[in-house]
C-alpha cells in the first residue's frame, strides 16, 4: 500500500513507463542523426560521427600527409575519431541520461 491508503494505479505506471520507453527511442533516434566532430593536430584531421558513435566523415589536411611518416598521420587519424566518439559520448549523457535515470529500475525494460 501507498501512503493514503489508495494502491498504486498499474495502468498508469505502464502509461508513464511506455512514454519514456517512447521518449527514450526518440532520442536515440535523434543521436544517429545528430553529427559531432573531433580533431587533433591542431585541426590536421577532422572526424566526423553521429551521436550514436558511426563513424561519418574523416578529412585529413594535405600538410598532414608525409609518405615517410604514416605513423603519426595513423595516431592523429586515431586521436580525431578518439575525440568525435568522446563529444558523441556527452551528447549521449545528455540526451538519453535523464531518460535512463527515469527508466532504471523498471523491471522488463531493458535498461
Amino acid at each position: 500500500m501507498i501512503p493514503g491508503g489508495g494502491q498504486p494505479n498499474m495502468q498508469q505506471l505502464l502509461q508513464q513507463a511506455q512514454k519514456m520507453q517512447q521518449d527514450l527511442a526518440t532520442a536515440q533516434e535523434e543521436l544517429a542523426r545528430t553529427e559531432v566532430d573531433g580533431q587533433a593536430g591542431g585541426g590536421l584531421v577532422k572526424a566526423t560521427v553521429t551521436g550514436s558513435g558511426e563513424l561519418r566523415g574523416l578529412v585529413i589536411d594535405p600538410k598532414a600527409v608525409d609518405p615517410d611518416d604514416t605513423e603519426t598521420l595513423a595516431d592523429l587519424i586515431v586521436a580525431a575519431v578518439h575525440a568525435a566518439n568522446e563529444n558523441a559520448s556527452a551528447l549521449q549523457q545528455e540526451k538519453l541520461g535523464p531518460l535512463a535515470q527515469g527508466l532504471g529500475g523498471m523491471p522488463g525494460l531493458g535498461i
